[in-house]
């Protein structure tokens, strides 16, 4: 069973320069962490006028808490988290940073998509 996920959080406008640059060169072990916990077709865009972040994915597992969690639990993750986090600020009410018990990243509900056909 797959789902798609949209999260959105706030970029400070001092790191966008930083933030852009750290994710030109993401960590292997955050990307390895990820496709383990069968997340794919992951992308964040950002909105300058609003200075947002939109991320989109695909959860393609049977276990999206349980494989969350091993994500979180990934010492790499951790470390990419911490310098991360601290160029955003989250919408999320008690948020304290990724991983922690209250989500960082505010997830946005799908009203609406358009798949069109499948061609071979």
């Amino acid at each position: 069973m797959s789902k798609r996920i949209c999260q959105i959080v706030k970029l400070k406008p001092s790191a966008v320069e930083e933030y852009k640059s750290c994710h030109a060169a993401v960590f292997p072990a955050v990307l390895a962490a990820l496709e383990a916990a069968h997340i794919v077709d992951y992308s964040i865009n950002y909105y300058p006028p609003l200075d947002l972040l939109i991320a989109t994915m695909k959860y393609t597992g049977d276990d999206y808490d349980a494989d969350m969690a091993k994500v979180a639990a990934d010492p790499e993750t951790q470390r990419w988290w911490a310098m991360t986090d601290k160029m955003q600020e989250s919408f999320v009410d008690g948020a304290t940073g990724s991983g922690k018990d209250v989500p960082w990243w505010a997830t946005v509900d799908e009203v609406f998509r358009f798949e069109g056909k499948k061609t071979a």
